[in-house]
């Protein structure tokens, strides 16, 4: 991104901002909580208060995550209340950057709903400046202060390029890019070794990439404020869980 054009993005991303406010703030009046609290509580759990720090945004989505484990859902923030809320404008408390497998759903295996997190999914997470700046959005803009890099067990886009940058084959069409860029977290695995150098690399690819956005020129002045947390994880296919793997806020 343009450093010197930077300003004038946010100024004009900061003022509409203000705007947004002021609607939710209205938004929450006496008479739309009547009615988030009369929608079913078999379809939607009543709306909770967003997250504003990085420990309360990641204890939202842990308990989510428990939800979804033992299958007590709330399936919160899913109703045509919540429609209407956020139909105008959005501050979700969480950014989500995951894989595309269709087994990971994060607004699902974190029990959320319409307007509480931004989700990116590439193959194997693999970044790219459109990407890079996708996460990014949240937190410039609207002051997200959670990040969440999320890979998960038997990750066919990482076994793919491992595959590929073991054999030495470049995969057909745009599907090199992605081995190009998860070409670090092979090469980290390889360093390593282990019984199961795809899940080594799928570990690898995560934290490198929450490293990489912690320490961005963009993002490391929210996190070394404390506004921010980059974390990665690990969604087990088998159990529903997630594993924290770096950067849990305290």
């Amino acid at each position: 991104m343009d450093r010197a054009g930077r300003p004038d993005r946010r100024a004009l991303l900061a003022g509409g901002l203000v705007g947004v406010a002021g609607a939710l703030t209205g938004c929450s009046s006496t008479r739309a909580a009547s009615s988030a609290r009369a929608a079913s509580s078999t379809t939607s759990a009543s709306p909770e208060a967003r997250p504003t720090t990085p420990a309360a945004a990641f204890a939202r989505l842990m308990e989510g995550n428990k939800r979804w484990v033992s299958g007590d859902l709330q399936h919160p923030d899913r109703d045509p209340n919540r429609r209407r809320l956020v139909a105008q404008e959005q501050e979700p408390f969480g950014a989500i950057l995951s894989c595309i497998d269709s087994r990971v759903p994060p607004e699902l295996l974190f029990d959320t709903g319409l307007g509480d997190l931004y989700v990116m999914r590439t193959g194997g997470e693999a970044v790219g400046p459109v990407v890079t700046g996708s996460v990014e959005y949240g937190p410039m803009t609207s002051d997200t202060p959670l990040i969440v890099v999320l890979g998960h067990q038997r990750c066919g886009a990482v076994k793919a390029a491992y595959k590929s940058l073991h054999d030495g084959k470049p995969l057909p069409g745009n599907l090199q890019a992605i081995v190009k860029a998860l070409q670090p977290a092979y090469e980290q695995a390889v360093r390593e070794g282990g019984a199961d150098p795809v899940e080594t690399m799928t570990r690898a690819q995560v934290k490198l990439t929450a490293a990489d956005l912690r320490s961005n020129q963009d993002l490391a002045p929210l996190v070394g404020k404390g506004a921010l947390a980059v974390v990665g994880a690990y969604y087990s296919l088998d159990t529903g869980k997630v594993e924290v793997l770096a950067g849990a806020p305290s």
